[in-house]
């Protein structure tokens, strides 16, 4: 679908509506093609902070990454086809984002440990100070707005190129978990730690989203806060046990990826199965 030609600036208004920059950013992406998906977007909630508030990657990346695998899955009929512009796609936005911050990591952004309640609330003290509107991440989100749409419109135009039929690692873990291709293809571009970028692992980001994403189902018209235990409080905790605390796809694996393909050909040859396995054995179960 063609997005609009001035799309509306109104991003600290949904920001306050939604509560969270995953979700806000979720829900931009969904709107601007005219495919809002609630349940998608509120399930986002608990990647806010840089997944459960610990500085990772911004949830306005993951936020808007997996809008884009959505939408690019809408685009595509063929589901790897979907994957590979997902992951294009999404290392484009993250260098749009780079390029206004410098970094896309939460802690460096916002200056505080949000897993604290010293730092949430450290937080909440300078967002009064200066007022909600002028707040670090109420402006850093309008003025990323406009450069993230012509981002994601720039990488979802075309088909990606490939050789080997694409895999993602997030994408393996949501069917792992029982998700559908359509959930799968929707995280497919945080393979990788995220775009492929080698940050912090992807699998783990799309395990959290799927917890979310049960919880939000069984729990109508509600959004997981910050400090709700959607039953990834055990994924994080399985996480560290099997990485030994290390959180960066880049050391996990021993290397980073250079394509889709590079990437894939890792999945394929068994690269991180335990990891997912694990990851995947959280799943929480429903009462």
């Amino acid at each position: 679908m063609a997005r609009k030609p001035e799309p509306p600036n109104d991003t600290k208004k949904l920001f306050r509506q939604c509560g969270t920059c995953s979700q806000t950013f979720g829900h931009l992406v969904d709107r601007e093609y005219g495919a809002p998906a609630e349940d998608y977007e509120r399930a986002l909630s608990r990647l806010a902070g840089g997944i459960a508030n610990r500085g990772h990657q911004c949830g306005m990346l993951w936020g808007a990454a997996m809008a884009i695998g959505a939408e690019a899955g809408r685009r595509f009929g063929d589901p790897d086809d979907a994957i590979a512009v997902a992951l294009t796609t999404t290392q484009q936005v993250l260098a749009s984002f780079r390029n206004r911050t410098g970094t896309v990591d939460c802690r460096d952004i916002t200056g505080r440990q949000l897993d604290t309640l010293r730092g949430l609330a450290g937080m909440m003290v300078d967002t009064l100070r200066k007022g909600m509107n002028q707040s670090t991440c109420f402006e850093l989100a309008e003025a990323w707005t406009p450069e993230l749409l012509e981002a994601a419109e720039d990488g979802l135009q075309f088909p990606a190129w490939h050789t080997r039929t694409p895999r993602s690692c997030a994408s393996q873990v949501v069917f792992a978990m029982g998700g559908s291709t359509q959930e799968a293809v929707a995280v497919a571009g945080f393979a990788g730690g995220l775009g492929l970028s080698g940050n912090t692992c992807g699998a783990l980001g799309a395990a959290v989203w799927m917890q979310g994403l049960q919880w939000v189902r069984t729990h109508s018209g509600k959004t997981p806060g910050p400090w709700t235990n959607t039953g990834d409080k055990r994924t994080l905790q399985v996480f560290d046990e099997k990485t030994g605390g290390t959180h960066r796809c880049a050391e996990i694996c021993g290397r980073r990826f250079d394509s889709v393909d590079d990437h894939s050909t890792f999945v394929e040859q068994g690269g991180c199965s335990d990891l997912i396995g694990a990851l995947a054995s959280t799943r929480a179960k429903l009462p």
